[in-house]
């Protein structure tokens, strides 16, 4: 086996010194524990979603609509799942999606994860919406880790540009651009409990530590000016005027690869592509913005088409076990982006909960491939897969 898939032979290994993993290794498993050790709040704020959650929902169903089909007798014997996407080295196309104020899982939040992404060699994309400064995550991530920076595009352009040199300054190499989200969707468990973390300075350290929104607010951000941060944060969060002729502001200011977050229509992958990004990431947010929406897993397949090789597509929503991510890379994903399960092993046990996510994840897509017949994730295409029944 490769150092992916033996995994496996380490956890039994241990099981001869009656040592058992710490957390399930079946990661659908995680989200009933988390519930049990978060607050209602936090959890609420990590597993739900936009109205009646009918879009999560959908988003598990179309994997569940999809099944591999084995092919036998293939040399599995060496398996390679290394991939390159906008960049950068990848063990397995696997990389962790951004996730805001994870402090709310965890004291160490990103900082937690940012060790853990770089103990396993995997990109961690940090949201704009972290609970510690990039640099701070940058610092835990360590002169060899992998990064990504995710932008909220503000509505203070200045604002944007410096988020944008404080990322390119720490050593993230890709960015990816969060179209759907210029502003929160309704979603009940957050209104419930009348929570939204922002509004109590948490998520907004990129915020407060920036230079130029410091400027805004008189200076650095104290008790004496912290209502005024965060009324500037809230009339800064989102812009929805904002359309595609406002790519060309990213260009001029961002030097490296770009992936526009959010697409699930074939007709905005193409538009992606005449605005010259790098990359799309075919996602519904997890289903948190809008309830009723196509799942993210039924739009690849036509956005992967439209894209061809113009541009690098890339996969999140609904991600839970290596066979979903072998699904999601077979209808035409160059590699997936986990979140909930993450940030649940972050909850459960900090920096080693998310490297246990990831190793399992890894793992459970190397043995499904090779009992499946693939070597490499270049051999997964939609001939794999049939329609359950």
């Amino acid at each position: 086996m490769s150092p992916l898939a033996d995994f496996q032979n380490e956890i039994y290994l241990k099981g001869l010194g009656d040592v058992l993993p710490e957390l399930p290794t079946d990661l659908t498993k995680l989200e009933a524990l988390a519930e049990a050790r978060l607050s209602a709040r936090a959890f609420g704020y990590v597993a739900g979603s936009a109205g009646s959650e009918s879009t999560a929902r959908a988003n598990r169903a179309a994997f569940e609509r999809l099944r591999i089909v084995p092919r036998m007798l293939r040399d599995v014997g060496h398996r390679d799942l290394s991939v390159e996407v906008l960049g950068t080295a990848l063990p397995a196309p696997v990389l962790l999606a951004p996730i805001g104020v994870q402090s709310i899982f965890h004291p160490e939040g990103e900082l937690a994860v940012a060790r853990a992404a770089a103990a396993c060699g995997v990109p961690m994309v940090l949201s704009t919406a972290a609970s510690f400064a990039m640099e701070d995550v940058a610092e835990a991530n360590g002169a060899d880790g992998k990064r990504w920076y995710q932008l909220y595009w503000p509505k203070d352009r200045d604002l944007a540009i410096s988020f944008l040199q404080r990322a390119k300054a720490a050593g993230y190499t890709a960015l990816v651009v969060t179209l759907d989200t210029f502003t929160m969707a309704w979603r009940p468990r957050d209104l419930d409990q009348a929570y939204l973390p922002f509004l109590r300075g948490i998520g907004t350290a990129n915020y407060f530590s920036d230079p130029v929104f410091q400027k805004a607010v008189g200076g650095p951000v104290t008790d004496a000016n912290r209502d005024m941060a965060i009324l500037h944060w809230v009339a800064n969060f989102g812009n929805p005027t904002l359309t595609w002729d406002d790519l060309v502001f990213l260009r001029e200011h961002w030097d490296g690869p770009i992936a526009l977050k959010g697409i699930q229509h074939p007709d905005d992958a193409r538009q992606a592509v005449d605005a010259g990004m790098d990359g799309v990431i075919v996602s519904n947010h997890g289903g948190r913005q809008v309830d009723g929406a196509i799942a993210s897993l039924d739009a690849l397949p036509a956005v992967a088409k439209a894209v061809g090789d113009q541009a690098t597509v890339l996969f999140d929503s609904g991600i839970r076990t290596g066979s979903d991510v072998a699904k999601a890379l077979a209808l035409g994903a160059k590699a997936v982006l986990v979140a909930r399960p993450y940030a649940y092993g972050l909850a459960l046990g900090g920096e080693a909960g998310v490297r246990h996510v990831l190793r399992c994840l890894q793992a459970e897509l190397e043995l499904t491939m090779t009992l499946s017949g693939h070597k490499t994730p270049d051999e997964l295409t939609p001939e794999i897969l049939v329609p359950a029944h």
